[in-house]
């Protein structure tokens, strides 16, 4: 499990640098913030489209083989980009075909590592290993931007070839592990001789079909997708009410930090604090205890305040992340780890990519304040959904009511 825990830190570490600067890069290079953005679209929609895709190999018994092969294509992708800057020449067209390549192989390694914990350890320890890997994927996003700028500033080509040493470390520790990281055997897919593109689509929308017939998946479906869009829109809004009041980037910048050790210490206490009760009670008063910081927010004018009620939100939702995503494991088949599990990412991550815009839009017209109570109100239904869908779910399978 340590192998593993490596691999998607060092990963996340990696994508943490490069991914800050890029944008650096783009601008540098004479591109206009409109081209840096719709190259990250593009990036974003190919991380969308591919992910359910390299999921079905994954579950059928190949999850090492895509993840080891899906490093090592973006280890070299972003060798290339390395090489490229330190030529000083940097053909656009090859930058950001090399960009999309890394993105789309790195789309491929997450989909496929999606349901390993469920083959590496034991259900009594999903929510302790499950909350190691939220908190290093919280410490590269702490860590991440800070070591990609230094190296940004020594040398622009820097941060891309560490993101490419993180892959080749990444790659490495998947093929270190003894596990093979296949479910039996008998509750794989059928391979099949012939597979049109439609079987490939049906396969590949396996997931979605189970989270249709499964009560609780819906609710994660549901409660993560609204959580994750919802604290995106509550700190842009955040940026934008500091920016109203001439804060300038310090504020942001310690709002992110408070940010990231609050969510750094919720991942590590989350085994402790949410104990073995049912994730449908974490998730319950979770939900509840988010709505006063984030009605707080509206009322906030220092960039510390601001700063410890964010925190606070981040503090609270890997409670209910781990609670929920260790049950989420037991619940979906071996066969259907990867295909599920990417479904319920990318909605996820569609939400968060979503509500930037949203609340920039929301806030240009009727202001910061008035967006924040917004947001924090989108909680309260959210927390009144949770606690009506919850008892449902608790019936009949011996978990304490929420």
């Amino acid at each position: 499990m340590r192998l593993f825990w490596c691999a998607g830190t060092c990963d996340a570490l990696g994508s943490q640098m490069s991914g800050l600067v890029l944008p650096l890069l783009l601008l540098s290079l004479g591109r206009t913030p409109a081209e840096v953005g719709a190259v990250a679209g593009v990036c974003a929609a190919a991380t969308l489209l591919l992910g359910p895709f390299a999921a079905v190999p994954a579950d059928r018994g190949a999850r090492k083989k895509v993840m080891v092969g899906a490093a090592l294509v973006s280890a070299a992708a972003m060798t290339g980009v390395a090489l490229a800057v330190r030529s000083g020449t940097v053909p656009m067209a090859v930058l950001i075909g090399a960009v999309l390549v890394e993105r789309s192989a790195t789309s491929c390694y997450e989909a496929a590592s999606l349901g390993t914990v469920a083959l590496v350890c034991p259900p009594a320890e999903h929510r302790r290993v499950l909350s190691r890997l939220q908190a290093g994927e919280r410490g590269a996003l702490v860590l991440g931007p800070a070591l990609g700028g230094l190296l940004f500033q020594a040398g622009r080509w820097l941060p891309f070839l560490a993101d490419a040493l993180s892959y080749v470390v990444a790659a490495g520790c998947i093929r270190a592990l003894r596990t093979e990281l296949s479910p039996p055997r008998e509750q794989r897919p059928p391979a099949g001789p012939r597979r049109n593109w439609r079987v490939a689509a049906a396969e590949a929308g396996a997931g979605v079909a189970l989270i249709r017939r499964e009560p609780l998946l819906r609710l994660a479906l549901g409660w993560l997708s609204a959580v994750n869009g919802l604290l995106a829109a509550l700190y842009y809004t955040t940026v934008f009410a500091l920016q109203d009041q001439g804060r300038g980037a310090a504020g942001p910048g310690l709002v992110l930090a408070l940010a990231g050790a609050a969510g750094l210490a919720g991942a590590l206490l989350a085994p402790r604090l949410a104990g073995r009760r049912s994730p449908t009670r974490v998730l319950v008063a979770v939900s509840w205890l988010m709505l006063p910081p984030a009605a707080a927010l509206a009322a906030a004018r220092d960039a510390w305040q601001f700063g410890l009620l964010f925190g606070l939100l981040c503090l609270l939702t890997p409670l209910a992340t781990v609670a929920l995503q260790a049950r989420i494991i037991q619940v979906i088949p071996p066969g259907l780890q990867a295909r599920t599990g990417t479904v319920l990412a990318t909605a996820s991550g569609a939400a968060a990519a979503l509500a930037p815009a949203l609340a920039g839009l929301a806030a240009g017209r009727v202001g910061p304040g008035t967006t924040l109570v917004g947001c924090a109100a989108l909680l309260a239904a959210v927390a009144l959904h949770a606690t009506w869908a919850a008892p449902a779910l608790t019936r009949g399978t011996g978990e304490e009511p929420a």
